[in-house]
């Protein structure tokens, strides 16, 4: 008999949550300031500029023909440098949180795909995370049109112009997967269309999915596990292909002369490495505070497991990718990572992504009892976090920024916001459900669950 559970949102809880935003908001309108009055990264940006561009033309004569130093620099691009990095520091933002929140619905439809039993007593944790899905997908919406213009070079009608002193040939052989059935150089319906599709399925089976495990708590027949395991086999499908899709919409459509084939599973590595590590810190605090009572250290292990392979996993496909690209030596693709490993603040930040999401998690946790030990898994997990916090902000910013990026106290300010506004709404979510599924048909394997 599985005893009833349920997390209490804590007033104290609550005001840790609202100081965390409200130091994030201090940070974030210091950092705004800053750049404002030519302080922070803005002084050293002119120059990174020049030499980036220059950097970019001896690269790549035909990247120099298409695109040009002046329209990177952002001759299109015409907000004042401080709002472009408000605008990328929100997209950055947006991207990495609203992937960990798909990561909670597609963590629940792995375990029911594969009938997995140990994750029994934990399936509610990722459960409260896919809450930020509806939220991810507004603000996805409403952003996209405030930064179009700033974060999108393809967005600019000019672009698109036959003959126009801004035409780009490469950029209109693309035209038609971002406006189709409209003109090139419109309005992005066919980019439009996916978005709100992909966040509305997305939204659609969470609701479909939680009805169901919900329901299970009260019926207590099989019927409803099936149902979730059907619905969920339907979302894999679904998201393989809208994942992919929304990788290349969000992120590479950003560097739109660049291309990688491998950047749908890049995407999705990263945030499913984040989503797990979340998902654990989120099990280990609760644990912690004496809820999850069910949960054993054979639990927290196969949650390690999973955050030390992926880690493996993701390193694979940053390899894969950067390999491929370094061996063919061709300037149309090697031009994103020399705007990345030649140029600061982004050459840091590059190798620091192979220290955080590699290097320290293989070596923290490739003993057993690291895996175990919660003290060990609250020092790895907010480790893969931030790497892959650093992660996003790599494959965005440079794109957007050139060389006026940097992380300084208005990229932080805005992370921690999202922070805070993101584990307001997990938490508030979690302490509407039952901690542990009643009538899980697999609850008594995941008791007697020992590795």
């Amino acid at each position: 008999m599985i005893a009833d559970e349920k997390y209490i949102f804590k007033p104290e809880t609550k005001r840790k949550l609202f100081i965390l935003g409200a130091v994030g908001i201090l940070l974030f309108a210091l950092g705004v300031f800053m750049a404002m009055s030519g302080g922070g990264h803005e002084a050293e940006g002119s120059q990174a500029a020049v030499e980036l561009s220059k950097n970019l033309v001896a690269t790549s004569d035909h990247a120099a023909a298409a695109e040009g130093p002046e329209a990177e620099a952002g001759e299109h691009h015409g907000s004042p440098i401080w709002l472009k990095r408000i605008y990328t520091s929100l997209w950055h933002n947006n991207v990495f949180f609203a992937g960990i929140g798909i990561i909670g619905l597609f963590f629940i439809a792995i375990q029911y795909a594969a009938q997995a039993g140990w994750s029994a007593p934990i399936k509610r944790i990722p459960l409260a995370i896919g809450h930020w899905i509806p939220f991810a997908g507004i603000l996805m919406l409403v952003l996209w049109f405030v930064v179009k213009a700033d974060v999108f070079h393809w967005t600019h009608h000019d672009l698109y112009v036959v003959g126009g002193p801004d035409y780009d040939a490469l950029i209109d052989g693309k035209g038609g997967y971002f406006f189709w059935p409209l003109a090139d150089g419109g309005f992005p319906l066919f980019y439009i269309f996916r978005m709100v599709a992909f966040f509305g399925l997305w939204y659609l089976f969470f609701v479909w999915i939680k009805k169901e495990m919900l329901a299970e708590d009260i019926d207590g027949s099989t019927e409803h596990w099936y149902t979730a395991r059907k619905l969920s086999a339907i979302f894999l499908v679904i998201f393989g292909y809208s994942s992919s899709v929304a990788a290349w919409d969000w992120v590479m459509s950003i560097d739109t002369h660049w291309f990688s084939t491998m950047m749908g599973w890049y995407v999705f590595a990263s945030w499913w490495v984040t989503g797990l590590a979340v998902i654990t810190v989120i099990v280990v605090s609760l644990k912690n505070a004496g809820y999850l009572k069910m949960v054993t250290a054979n639990h927290l292990h196969d949650l390690g497991k999973f955050i030390f392979a992926f880690s493996i996993f993701w390193t694979y496909i940053w390899f894969s990718q950067f390999m491929l690209i370094y061996y063919a030596n061709i300037p149309e693709e090697t031009v994103y990572f020399i705007t990345r490993l030649k140029n600061n603040p982004y050459s840091w930040i590059f190798y620091t992504n192979l220290i955080l999401n590699f290097v320290l998690p293989f070596l923290l946790f490739m003993t057993r009892d690291a895996k175990r030990h919660m003290s060990m898994l609250l020092v790895v997990c907010p480790i893969v976090i931030t790497g892959h916090w650093f992660d996003f902000y790599n494959m965005i910013t440079p794109g957007v920024m050139m060389g006026h990026g940097g992380i300084g106290l208005l990229e932080i300010g805005m992370g921690l916001i999202f922070t805070a506004v993101f584990l307001f709404v997990v938490l508030n979510a979690l302490s509407k459900l039952q901690l542990v599924a009643k009538n899980h048909p697999c609850m008594a394997e995941s008791l007697n669950h020992h590795i």
